[in-house]
């Protein structure tokens, strides 16, 4: 990052609201920056392209290691610049903060995609905690909307949290599942389905066609019994196949389908409005615990109280008292 001062935020968003991939790449280091006058630069740039955001489609995609993620963005996401659209891929990797991560390998998994220039794939932020990493993957979301990508699609890496996370911060969430019996349905995660706007099962194809129908047909079951998030949507299972391609224009009409169910219903706006403040605590609270970190003469004395607690001669409810106090 070049020096703050040499940073021209109006260029940066007029150059960025162009589409030029140099500035948007740019501004979403500006995002992911640790340095104070950076943040605040960021702050400003973001609040700037507001006007310019909220357009694009947003599709969470999770599913277990093999599943075959990169494949499926690699193949949906070629699909939809054929129809005319602008892609943008980022992913939420909490796991990246210890080992850097895996998108290189992605990036080499989504050689279709990476070579077209109405594409743009980004990895996390390979360092920080897991809420900032999600925090900077809704900011750089925004800036991809203002460079005027069309779908963005948001790729969870890891489990658990970053699912919910990303469910949070997308209109529709896809779960990528693998053929398999009953016995593997019997260690489904039932979080997982409920989050999901639609399951969809990979590799239905040649030998594994019969086994991937069987599964689709166990999924449809347990969603019967499961309540789901919407009224207006009962979350489809489908069948594609990454490899051979098949499928892929069923699986993004769903999405299209569920688009126009959400905005009939009202539900869609609802939605949105609900991130959007969800979003403001997860900052609060992130900015809340930064402070705690980063001053030495706060962070020397959350260690003694931290101390007391741990010895015994502090309950944790009158700790959490005295560091509220120390944010004043």
């Amino acid at each position: 990052m070049t020096n703050s001062k040499t940073i021209n935020i109006t260029a940066l968003a007029r150059e960025l609201r162009t589409g030029h991939r140099a500035a948007l790449a740019r501004a979403i280091t500006l995002v992911e920056s640790r340095r104070g006058d950076h943040q605040a630069q960021a702050r400003e740039l973001v609040q700037m392209l507001l006007p310019d955001t909220g357009k694009a489609v947003r599709v969470g995609i999770t599913g277990s290691p093999g599943v075959g993620k990169s494949t499926t963005i690699d193949v949906l996401g070629t699909y939809l610049i054929e129809q005319g659209n602008k892609v943008a891929v980022l992913a939420v990797d909490p796991s990246s903060a210890r080992s850097g991560g895996s998108i290189l390998g992605d990036k080499t998994r989504m050689a279709r995609l990476a070579a077209s220039d109405d594409a743009f794939i980004r990895p996390s932020p390979s360092s920080g905690t897991f809420g900032g990493v999600a925090a900077k993957t809704r900011e750089a979301m925004l800036l991809c909307e203002a460079a005027g990508f069309d779908v963005v699609l948001v790729e969870t890496v890891g489990i658990g949290q970053s699912e919910t996370a990303v469910c949070d911060m997308t209109d529709f969430f896809l779960a990528l599942m693998l053929p398999g019996g009953g016995d593997e349905l019997q260690g489904i995660k039932k979080g997982l389905v409920e989050l999901a706007d639609m399951i969809a099962i990979n590799k239905a194809d040649g030998d594994n066609l019969k086994r991937a129908n069987i599964t689709a047909a166990d999924y449809r079951s347990a969603l019967h019994i499961l309540a789901p998030r919407s009224a207006h949507w009962h979350p489809p299972v489908v069948t594609y196949s990454a490899l051979a391609g098949t499928g892929i224009a069923d699986l993004w009409q769903k999405v299209l389908d569920h688009r126009k169910a959400m905005n009939t219903s009202g539900e869609f706006d609802a939605r949105r409005r609900e991130q959007q403040v969800k979003w403001m605590w997860s900052m609060l609270e992130q900015r809340m615990l930064a402070r705690l970190r980063s001053e030495a003469a706060v962070r020397a004395k959350v260690k003694k109280i931290e101390t007391e607690v741990a010895d015994g001669r502090l309950t944790p409810a009158l700790a959490a008292e005295e560091i509220m106090k120390l944010l004043h």
